[in-house]
This record gives structure tokens, C-alpha cells and sequence, in this order.
């Protein structure tokens, strides 16, 4: 994950202010227009308070700040305006605006002080205090009274709140006034300007009497006590000279003593540690530091520490200061630490309390350092007291200068910080965790760094220049292109000499046929990290949003190559990037906002290169776009909005859940300690993110924490959530069970027990490649004879392989009690489920065909997800316990029905399902799988039907006859239905439906009264019911009609249609097909269904070409009613498998293939291919590549039609070629062989620009022809004769 590690709000100049909380200590400084609020002991950002947040608009820097400690509020003010943040919240951080005041123009504030709700003002005319009082519920500040006095350059209340202390401009004199009365009490002189007033606070001091400090500037503090007789007028009792904290041996390496600091430490944050320390000390023990600790404790007396400029600090003590009367006051020095403890000498010095008593922070600034101290060491002197924790930056001349954007080097290891009155460099440093300022520039329109930041180039509008400002480059390569307004390409190389030089390579345009709209950059990013040394280098984007990628040629026809485009159809839009993985998001206007898409460069006509759309409102506009790459080539993308950042990254495609392409991995939210909106984010190298906001930069980066090990860094989770998995995970398993791949699965499971049974600890190597490459279907198809013939060799080779129901049993008790790392709960459950049924298809492998068996797997995960999901009581998305947003899903994919549809072992099928039921199968449940849609025998379909009806009406506590009325009337079970109606003897309607049922309902008068009865259960909305009585009285189309239309269940009406017109010839069932189901499936590019509608209405040459053609050819062709296309679904790699299957099943499909090009098959599967690798699958993927046959019929030989013992042609007997020769089952004539064309006459036909057959087309086509002419002969069918199966 990206953590902030570093903020770059700029170097203090002046004091800081610090606020003392119960669990931490906080400093605050100005910046610009600004206050940065950091904690004292790890200088980490807390909170950047704005002058915007209270005055709109406003951009004048901060003058002056105060903090009370009391209320817990910051006041700032600028110019006449003051702005006031009070802290709340448990945390400390969360800062709220106070209140705010206005001064008379002409009367800019010059110095602030603020206790416990009083306010006092030094302005340019005077001095003035306010109270803060409730007016309607808002916080405002009410004058108590103003004097005119010389301009006030410091103000401060005494502790009482008594007096007011101010030094004015001339600096040399304290003058002292009354908070009751605003009356001058007393002017005190100094010899020297006064840099410091500090009035002493403490719990034990003399009552009401003020006691004052203040430091000259040659470092000399006087301690000021009241007159005894005067106690409102102070006297001078002490003077501490710094040659009197010296002796003579360590005067030698100081120069001036002015040069010195003074600091008294405040007794409430001091006190505290000296008793910790005397109660930690042993009792009755001689030691002489404890003794003088023990010795200041009782004497009460101050503490003062002094820094020289040769780092060396000097403690002492000042007793008697709180005696009455004042007795003489006493000096004498504590300890003295050697020199270089703080080097080099601040401006500022603070010592500030930490929760543990025994340790001290001190604080130094500039520069803003700060240093954890040991208080023991400190008070005795010893050289180990200070130890650094945190430094601030250094100041630059431009940190008070807004950010414009930035610029980064092709690695990202160097960026260029534009601002608005110039810029510098800085480089990545310490991993991607801090960055250091390399180089600075004035100005400049267009700014291009190199060399990691070391080469800086700019240019300027306004003399045309490209000046270049540094040392030659490291690299022999580097080379800068510009684009200028009339579109044309500069590439301008630098040259690697003393006296480096820019020198014009080429100029010259894009080889478009009009000129583009926007030209851009493509992000380079992932240039050093991958081994390909040729790139793409820009992007440009047409009018009409075509995106055309380009990489520039340096061989002899050098020049501008364009390596591929993508047509987005899109326009109007605001922004765009382009990755080197050439993926491009396009931001544009759109009615509701603003549309953000992500594209692919593989354009084919399965993929339109879209993978990603999402409309964000126009109140969130979104203002930047940058692109990274991890080590594996993985994509991420930053979407900059006001105040946070999206980061989107791709991930793995599933068959678990329905997930988009492109997710948010994470927000990087800047709105909660900065007020200033986002003005630029880029990425850096080794995933660092540096965001910047008004004039501060803050640097996020992927830093793992030392003391969490579990936690992943940014490119390591990227890389789990969408990069390649492990051989065991629970997708990468099931693509290869759906691929026949069992054996493979076999051995990954066989491997799985291994592991576990030599290690408590999961630790996996990946399998070889090659282990992937070659696995065929190792089930056979199921024949009638298997269930009465047994087979002696089965259950040995799974034994024989380490493969065994003992292995599997152990394998899942071991997972269930310690699940694999890396996986969700809802992979895990998958897994599991996978390896059972893996042991369950390997014992009954004789009767379960491939088909069937992906049918299994299927409905398996989709009862498995359901039921996690019901388990949890934060359904239906499972909390936390599901790391992907997975949802409650009513049925199976089209997908798996189309599987069972095409199984030859619906039998087995059928068990499972209802087994999957818990033995009780329901319409709900039937609905769920698709039992209709798949079940191919009329007979079975009736007798499940009459199963599903007895189910309903069991299923009730109360036996209630209408609900199962329906599924009784399609069987034409009416005195059945009329025998449970005696039964419902608490029924209301029992008489009136016992009457009714007792009539004949094969005459027209009973069914022309159950037809009324119809429409009036419609009009009182009980449509099933109303389903159940047009049944009654004879009309399926009706009772279809109402399950499409006002039930929404298309699958009940097939499922009537094909009980009742006992097959799939019946004119109701075509017409659901041909008005419902297809339309239906276009609308949602669903093509599995497509292709099971076509099969049904004796089709199959379109089954077949749907899978691969546009379906908006196949709306032209076949006349489908539909308002529009939907987007075809090509992202599943299992239209391949069924491609391969039906493509030469039958005469039907073997047509429909000879209709579609070998370029058009190509493409496919590269998009499968592609689609095996967003899924994690490149094992797979590779081996597709590998193992496809594009072989087609071309040429038939004779037919020899004497041998086959039905009306089925044996591809063996039919022709040699190797396509029809690779499977072992036989091809059905399932067509008018006197068809003179290929598809019949409502083939598709394109509608595009009309082009030239493909020779491979016209092959196809006249073999095709040949075979349809062998299969013309008269077909003799013998007589049945059992020797003919032996």
C-alpha cells in the first residue's frame, strides 16, 4: 500500500509555536499562506491550515502566529485578517475553523498573542485586546479597548493575564501594559535590542507576582522581579552573561559569545522529569547528579540551557526566584556537554515533553531538526544526550511558490517541480522514500529532465529558445521531442561532449491522412524495467477519437512507424494518457459528466479495445492522469480528482463473480491534512507517488513496515490481483479441468498432500511449462452401453498415480484447517470444492462425458458462492470475508446450461442437479440451472415436470394446489390436480374449484369458462394462476405469453412449450425462440445463448458462425426484432471450446464453419489467448497458441455408405482431411443435401464495403461443395443387427 512518507511543506524562518497535548507534542509554523501543523517528535505532518479555509481567495502569506494553549486554538493572521482553528477529535489532528476578525483597513496586524480567550493585537496603530464571546451561536471577538502605542513587534500576557509585554520596532525597550485597563504600567530599557520576552509560568510561583526573562540580542538574559513595595512595577535582580556559563578551557574555540542561545526550561514540562528521575533513582545512593537534581527539586529553582556555536551546551540554575521577599538570586551551572551535540548552531531552540517522563524532545529551528534526549544524559552533561529522529527540508528560494505541474524522467528516478516563478529537480532517493534537490531554474514554458535529473532543458515562448542547463549526459541516447502548434515532430538529439549541444535530428509530420487533434507523450515507465528496446514514443488522437501509436524508426528509412490503432468513437474529449503497455484512458464530456474509458491496443473485431467505462459526476471533475508499470508489466493508473487520488488497476478475470476489468486498488486522500486542491500527481521509480497541493509536495511510496511482515508492497499486490497465478489456484485449476487438462490437475492436487505432509509451511515451485502442453480429454464420451457393461480397470491408475480418495480426504481436512495464504475465503472455498469434485468425475470418469463434466463443476461453484453468501449475516455481499464484491447470484450462466445441453449424459446430470437440491428440486431450483433449456428428451422433461409439480405442492406446510396447478395442467393432469383440491380442505376456494375441476374440459364450453377464468385472475394480478388456467382451457400461447410478459420467466414458457407441444417443432416454442430468446440474447451480446436458440430452430450453420461473427450480421440476416445490438461478450475463453466442438458436429455446422475466414479464426484465438492471460492463465494461453488447428474441409473423397449401421456418415468414411479426422465421433447429415448454397437462404451476409474473397474462403467453399454432393447418394439403411456393434 502507498503510505505518506514525507511532506514537503518547507523550511521554518522564523520561532515556532508548539502546543502540549496529554499523548503528544505539536510545533506549528507559517508557510506562505499557510500553517503547518507537524508533531515535534517525527516532524510527520498533521495538518496544513489554510487562510483559504476561512477567507476565500485569500494568497497573502502568513505574518503572524499564536497558539493558546488553553483553548487549543491556532490564531493566524495576514494583513488586517485574522483566522482562528480550534483542535477537537480524539486523534489531536483534526483541526475545525474557530472564528475570524477583520481589522479597519489601513491597520495590518503586526504581532498576535491569544490566552484563554483574550486576544491581544498589535497593529500598525496601536495595541488592542478582545474577548471572545457567543453571538447566534458563533464564536466572535468583541474589542475590550485599544491604545495607540508605538507599532508593537511582539506581544505576550503574563501567565495571570494581568499585564501585556510588547516590544516595539526600535527593539530596546519592554514596555509593560495593564490587560484591565490597556494603561502603560512601566517602560524597562535594555542596552541592546530585545530578541526574546518570556514571561515565567508555575504552578508554585509567587501568586500574582509577574516575573519576567527577556534576551538581548548578545545573548545576555535578565530576570526582572517585582518592587517590593511596588509589586506592579518590575526591577532588574539578575543578568546571566554567556562568558558566565565558560571557563577558560573551552573558550578557545569560540568566537563571540552573541553567537550563543539561551533557553529557560519551562518547570511544568521540566519538572515532571526531574521527579521521575529522583523516584527512579536508588534510595540512600551517593551519586553526585542525583544529589544536585535532588537539589534543584527542593530549591525549586530554573533551568536554563545555552547552545554555543560549536554545537556545545551549557546547563544551569537559578535559585531563589520564588522566595519572599527576593533574597539575593543564585547562578551556578549544572552540567556541560562537549562540543558538536548540536551543530550546526539554530535560530530557535525548544525543549518539549514526550509521554515517557524520562525522555525530552528538543526541537531546533532552521534548520528543522528534531532529537530525542535522554534527560538523565542532558542534565548530567554526557556527549550520548541527543539523538536525530527527524530533519526537515532545507530552505529553497522558491518553497513559498505555488506548484504548477511536474516532470519526471523516462525512469522516474529525477522530476522537475514547476512553479509558478520557476522550478528545481530533485531525485529519488532511499527506495522511492525521500527525494533531494538537485538543480533550480527561473522560468521556462516547457521544461524536459534527463539523466535522473541531473539534465535539465527549458524553453521559453518568448525567445524560442531550448536552453539546456547542466553537465553532459551519462547516456549516449538521450534525445528530446517536441511537438509544435502545426503538429510537426522535432526530435533533437544532445549530444555526450565537454561542451554538450543540441542538435535537430528531423522534422516532420505524423503520416496522417488529416492532422490530429492532440498529440501525446507515451508514458515511459516501464522502459528499464522490461528487456524490449523498441517502443512506442507517442499518441496521437483524431477528431473522431481514433488513437494511432508511434514509435520512431532509426534505420534507414527513418521516420514516424505507425505500430497500431485503436477507434475509440469518442469525442470531445478533455484529457488522455497513453501507457507503454499501450493502454490509453480517455476522459470526455459526457451528458451526465464525464465519461473515463480505458482501452487495449489489440483492436480485432471480438475486442473494440474498450475495457473500462465509468461516468463521474461533473460536481468531481477529474484533473490529471498518469500511468506506472510494474516490474511484470502491469499497468496501473492514477486518477487525480480535488482532494484524493484514484489509483485503478487491472484485474484477473474470473468465472467466480462478474467484476469489472479495472478496479480501485486504493485512494490517495490528501483532503483530510491539506485544504489545498490537487494541482498535479506523478509517479516516480519504485512505485513513489509525489502529489502536489498549493506550494507543499507530499511523497507517498510503498514502503513495507519492518514490524508487518504479512504486508505487501503496491506492485506486490498489484501483481496478486491481476498477474499470473499459481498452478494450484483455484481459477488456474478450473480452466484446466474445463480443458481436459485432468491429469495435469491430478498431479497439481498429488503435489498439494506432498507438501503438506513434509512441512507445516505451504511453499510451491511452479510447474514446467511443458507440463501444460499436449493434455487431451482424458474422459470418454458416455455410450449407452456403459451403464450395463463394467469396465475392470477403472479406480486402478488413479491408485497407481498417488491419486486417491485417502490422498484428497487428507488434502481437504488440511486446507480447511489451515487455508493457503494469497487466497480468498471465496477462492479457498473453491478450491476445495474443485479438488472433491476432481476425485468425484476420476471415480465415475466412465459414464461423465467432457461436457457434462464442466456442467458439474459449474453448478457446484455457483451452490458454493451461494451459500457462503446466505451464511453470512451481512448478505449479499459477505463483508470482509469476500474480497472481491461478489453478490447472490439466481442462476447458472448460459454458459454452463449450453455445457448440459450438448452432454451426452443428461442422466447423470439430472442426479446431480436434483442431488445439488437437496433431493427436492423446485421450479426456483430448475429455473436456477436451466434444467429445460439443457434436457433434450421429451420424456425425461415430462417426468422431471411432474417431479418440480409434486415438489411445489409438498413443499408447503399447507399442501396448496395452485402451486403446483400449472406444471399438473401442461401434463394434462386435470384429475389429478382435482383429487389434491379435496384435499385442501381449509382452503377458501375449495368448493368453487372442486366444481369446477369436475367438468369436461376437452369440450369447447369448459375451455372457453377456464379462459375467462384466465383473464380474470390476470386483472387481479395472479398470474401464475392464471398461467395454470389458460392451460386448462387449451391455450399455450396464452399461458406463454403471461410467463414472458408479466412473470418475467422465459424459461417456464420453454419449458411449457416444449412439455406440452411434446417437442421443439411445436409453432409456440419457435415462436419464443424467434420473438423472445433471441432478441433477448442479442440485446445482451450474450452469444452462448445465441448459439443454443439457432441449435433449436434447426440452425446450426449460424449456431456456429455466431460465435464468431458480429451479431449485428446476424440481425440483418435472420430478421431479429431487436432496438439494439448489445456489446458481444468475447472474454470468455470457453467459446473457443465450443467452437472446436460444434464446428464439425454436424453437415449444418461444418457449413456455417466454411463461412467464416481463417483471418477471422486467427483473431479469435489471440483473443482467447489474451483473455488466458487476464485471467492469470498464460500457462494456458500459450499452450492454446500452441495447440490449435485452423485445418479445414477442402476436399471429400468418395462415400462408402454401405458399412454404417445408421443414418449417420462416419468422418473416416467420408474424407481423409485431418480436420474431420481428429475427432472419433461421427458427423450427422442434419440438411437438404440438394441445397445449392453453402448456408441456406438467410445466410448472414456482411454489410460492410464489399471486398474480395479470401482464397482460403473459395477453397472451403468448393470443399464444402464436394462434400455436400458425396453425401447426395441414396442412403441405404440395413436392418438392426447387434453383430453390427462387435
Amino acid at each position: 500500500m502507498l503510505d505518506l512518507t514525507r511532506a514537503f511543506t518547507g523550511c521554518p524562518v522564523g520561532p515556532l509555536k508548539y502546543l502540549v497535548l496529554p499523548h503528544t507534542t505539536l510545533i506549528a509554523y507559517p508557510s506562505a499562506d499557510a500553517v503547518i501543523v507537524l508533531n515535534a517528535s517525527t516532524l510527520a505532518l498533521v495538518r496544513v491550515l489554510a487562510l483559504r479555509e476561512v477567507f476565500p481567495g485569500t494568497r497573502q502569506a502568513v505574518s503572524c502566529l499564536v497558539v493558546d494553549p488553553a483553548l487549543k486554538v491556532i490564531v493566524v493572521s495576514t494583513g488586517t485578517r485574522i483566522a482562528a482553528w480550534s483542535l477537537s477529535g480524539v486523534q489531536s489532528n483534526t483541526f475545525r475553523v474557530h472564528s475570524s476578525l477583520i481589522l479597519p483597513d489601513g491597520d495590518p496586524v503586526t504581532a498576535l498573542d491569544c490566552r484563554a480567550g483574550l486576544l491581544a493585537i498589535g497593529s500598525q496603530k496601536g495595541l488592542s485586546v478582545f474577548t471572545l464571546i457567543l453571538e447566534n451561536d458563533l464564536l466572535t471577538w468583541s474589542q475590550k479597548w485599544f491604545t495607540v502605542a508605538f507599532t508593537p513587534r511582539s506581544v505576550a500576557f503574563s501567565p495571570t493575564l494581568a499585564y501585556i509585554a510588547i516590544t516595539t520596532l526600535d527593539a530596546t525597550q519592554v514596555r509593560v501594559y495593564s490587560t484591565a485597563s490597556g494603561v502603560e504600567n512601566q517602560v524597562i530599557s535594555h542596552p541592546r535590542p530585545v530578541s526574546d520576552v518570556i514571561w515565567r509560568c508555575s504552578s508554585t510561583s509567587r501568586g500574582d507576582d509577574p516575573v519576567l526573562f527577556t534576551v538581548t540580542s548578545d545573548s545576555v538574559l535578565r530576570i526582572f522581579l517585582p518592587v517590593v513595595d511596588s509589586p506592579h512595577r518590575l526591577q532588574l535582580h539578575l543578568a546571566i552573561d554567556p562568558s558566565s556559563s565558560l571557563t577558560p578551557s573551552n573558550t578557545l574555540g569560540i568566537s563571540s559569545y552573541s553567537a550563543s542561545k539561551i533557553i529557560w526550561l519551562d518547570k511544568e514540562i521540566i519538572g515532571p522529569v526531574i521527579k521521575t528521575l529522583l523516584e527512579g533513582s536508588p534510595v540512600g545512593g551517593r551519586n553526585a547528579e542525583m544529589e544536585k537534581l535532588r537539589e534543584i527539586d527542593e530549591e525549586k529553582s530554573d533551568l536554563f540551557v545555552r547552545v554555543f556555536e560549536d554545537g556545545s551546551l551549557v546547563l544551569s540554575a537559578v535559585a531563589n526566584i520564588d522566595r519572599k521577599p527576593p533574597t539575593l538570586l543564585r547562578h551556578f551551572i549544572v552540567s556541560r556537554s562537549p562540543p558538536g551535540a548540536i551543530y550546526p548552531l539554530p535560530s530557535n531552540i525548544y525543549i518539549l515533553p514526550r509521554v515517557e517522563l524520562t525522555m525530552l524532545t528538543l526541537v531546533t529551528s532552521p534548520p528543522l531538526r528534531t532529537f530525542e534526549v535522554l534527560a538523565s544524559s542532558l542534565l548530567s552533561g554526557r556527549a550520548d544526550s541527543f539523538q536525530l529522529c527527524a530533519a526537515g527540508p532545507d530552505k529553497l528560494p522558491l518553497q513559498d511558490s505555488k506548484i504548477s505541474h511536474f516532470v519526471r524522467t523516462p525512469a522516474g528516478r529525477g522530476v522537475a517541480i514547476v512553479r509558478e516563478g520557476g522550478g528545481e529537480t530533485w531525485m529519488v532517493a532511499d527506495s522511492g522514500a525521500n527525494l533531494f534537490q538537485v538543480d533550480s531554474w527561473s522560468s521556462a514554458d516547457h521544461v524536459v529532465v534527463l539523466d535522473g535529473g541531473k539534465l535539465i532543458a527549458t524553453y521559453s515562448a518568448d525567445d524560442s529558445k531550448l536552453l539546456l542547463h547542466s553537465s553532459p549526459p551519462s547516456s549516449e541516447h538521450e534525445s528530446i521531442i517536441g511537438v509544435t502548434d502545426e503538429m510537426s515532430i522535432l526530435h533533437i538529439h544532445i549530444s555526450t561532449t565537454a561542451c554538450p549541444t543540441l542538435v535537430l535530428h528531423s522534422c516532420e509530420a505524423l503520416p496522417l491522412p488529416k492532422r490530429p487533434k492532440l498529440i501525446l507523450p507515451v508514458d515511459p515507465m516501464a522502459w528499464s524495467g522490461t528487456a524490449v528496446s523498441v517502443y512506442d514514443h507517442l499518441l496521437s488522437i483524431s477528431d473522431d477519437g481514433e488513437l494511432r501509436f508511434w514509435d520512431l524508426e532509426h534505420n534507414k528509412n527513418s521516420g514516424w512507424r505507425c505500430t497500431g490503432r485503436v477507434r475509440t468513437g469518442r469525442s470531445k474529449f478533455t484529457n488522455a494518457r497513453c501507457s507503454s503497455a499501450k493502454k490509453s484512458v480517455l476522459v470526455t464530456r459526457d451528458a451526465d459528466g464525464q465519461e473515463l474509458t480505458i482501452w487495449d491496443s489489440n483492436e480485432s473485431e471480438f475486442a473494440s479495445g474498450l475495457e473500462h467505462r465509468r461516468i463521474f459526476s461533473a460536481a468531481e471533475p477529474i484533473h490529471d492522469l498518469d500511468w506506472t508499470s510494474t516490474p511484470d508489466n502491469q499497468s496501473i493508473l492514477a486518477v487525480g480528482f480535488t482532494h484524493h487520488v484514484e489509483l485503478l488497476c487491472q484485474q484477473r478475470k474470473t468465472y467466480f463473480d462478474d467484476d469489472p476489468a479495472w478496479v480501485i486498488y486504493c485512494k490517495v486522500e490528501i483532503g483530510n491534512f491539506t485544504p489545498f486542491p490537487i494541482s498535479d500527481s506523478i509517479w516516480l521509480a519504485n512505485g513513489s507517488f509525489l502529489v502536489g497541493a498549493g506550494h507543499q509536495m507530499f511523497l507517498f511510496s510503498q514502503v513495507p513496515s519492518p514490524r508487518d511482515t504479512s504486508e505487501c508492497s503496491l506492485f506486490e499486490s498489484v501483481a496478486r490481483s491481476s498477474g499470473p497465478l499459481d498452478d494450484y489456484h483455484p481459477q488456474m485449476l478450473l480452466q484446466c479441468l474445463l480443458w481436459g487438462k485432468i491429469s495435469l490437475v491430478k498431479q497439481i492436487i498429488v503435489r498439494m498432500a506432498q507438501i503438506f505432509r513434509t512441512s507445516n509451511e505451504f511453499h510451491w515451485k511452479p510447474l514446467p511449462i511443458e507440463e501444460y502442453y499436449g493434455k487431451e480429454w482424458t474422459i470418454r464420451r458416455a455410450k449407452p452401453y456403459d451403464f450395463l457393461v463394467g469396465s475392470t480397470n477403472q479406480g486402478k491408475s488413479s491408485e497407481g498415480q498417488g491419486f486417491s480418495h485417502a490422498l484428497v480426504g487428507s488434502l481437504i481436512e488440511r486446507l480447511e484447517t489451515y487455508p493457503l495464504s494469497h487466497l480468498t475465503p471465496n477462492e479457498h472455498a473453491h478450491l476445495i470444492v474443485l479438488i472433491q469434485t476432481t476425485l468425484e468425475i476420476d471415480e465415475q470418469r466412465r459414464a461423465l462425458d467432457a461436457n457434462g463434466f464442466r456442467y458439474v463443476l459449474s453448478m457446484r461453484s455457483f451452490y458454493i458462492l451461494n451459500r457462503r453468501i446466505a451464511s453470512d449475516p451481512n448478505s449479499p455481499q459477505s463483508g470482509g470475508d469476500i474480497a472481491r464484491k461478489t453478490g447472490w447470484r439466481d442462476r447458472l450462466r448460459y454458459r454452463d446450461m449450453i455445457w448440459a445441453f450438448h452432454s451426452e449424459s443428461q442422466d447423470i446430470l439430472l442426479n446431480e442437479s436434483v442431488a445439488a437440491c437437496n433431493g427436492k428440486m423446485l421450479w426456483s431450483d430448475a429455473r436456477a440451472l436451466g434444467v429445460f433449456i439443457w434436457l433434450n428428451s421429451v420424456d425425461v422433461m415430462k417426468s422431471h415436470m411432474e417431479t418440480i409439480a409434486r415438489n411445489q405442492y409438498m413443499c408447503g406446510e399447507l399442501r396448496d394446489p395452485t402451486a403446483c396447478s400449472l406444471f399438473y395442467f401442461a401434463l394434462g393432469k386435470f384429475k389429478l390436480v382435482h383429487g389434491l383440491w379435496r384435499q385442501a380442505v381449509w382452503h377458501k376456494e375449495q368448493a368453487i374449484m372442486l366444481k369446477f375441476l369436475s367438468n369436461d374440459f376437452t369440450t369447447p364450453r369448459w375451455k372457453t369458462a377456464a379462459l375467462k377464468n384466465a383473464y380474470v385472475l390476470l386483472s387481479k394480478q395472479r398470474f401464475e394462476y392464471a398461467v395454470a388456467f389458460f392451460l386448462l382451457g387449451g391455450s399455450l400461447k396464452d399461458a406463454v405469453n403471461v410467463c414472458i410478459k408479466q412473470l418475467s420467466d422465459f424459461q417456464l414458457a420453454i419449458a411449457l412449450a416444449r412439455v406440452v407441444e411434446q417437442g421443439n417443432d411445436g409453432p409456440v416454442f419457435q415462436g419464443i425462440l424467434k420473438n423472445t430468446v433471441l432478441p433477448m440474447a442479442v440485446g445482451g451480446g450474450n452469444k452462448w445463448l445465441c448459439s443454443w436458440a439457432f441449435w433449436m430452430l434447426r440452425r446450426r450453420d449460424l449456431s456456429v458462425r455466431v460465435l464468431l461473427t458480429p451479431l449485428q450480421d446476424i440481425v440483418n440476416a435472420f430478421g431479429i426484432n431487436v432496438k439494439d445490438v448489445g456489446e458481444p461478450y468475447f472474454d470468455d475463453p470457453s467459446l473457443a471450446l465450443l467452437f472446436s466442438q460444434l464446428r464439425s458436429k454436424t453437415l449444418q455446422t461444418a457449413t456455417g464453419t466454411s463461412e467464416i475466414s481463417a483471418k477471422s479464426e486467427f483473431n479469435f484465438v489471440l483473443q482467447v489467448a489474451r483473455v488466458f492471460c487476464r485471467m492469470g492463465c498464460h500457462a494456458l494461453a500459450l499452450d492454446l497458441v500452441r495447440s490449435w488447428s485452423f485445418e479445414r474441409p477442402t476436399a471429400l473423397s468418395a462415400v462408402d455408405l454401405k458399412s454404417p449401421p445408421s443414418p449417420q456418415i462416419s468422418r473416416r468414411s467420408l474424407t481423409t482431411d485431418p480436420f474431420l479426422l481428429r475427432r472419433t465421433s461421427s458427423i450427422m447429415i442434419d440438411m437438404d443435401v440438394d441445397s445449392r448454397t453453402p448456408s441456406g437462404q438467410n445466410t448472414p451476409k456482411a454489410q460492410s464495403t464489399v471486398r474480395e474473397e479470401e482464397p482460403d474462403r473459395l477453397a472451403r467453399k468448393a470443399g464444402l461443395g464436394s462434400l455436400m454432393k458425396s453425401a447426395k447418394h441414396d442412403i441405404q439403411v440395413p436392418e438392426f443387427d447387434i453383430n453390427a456393434f462387435f
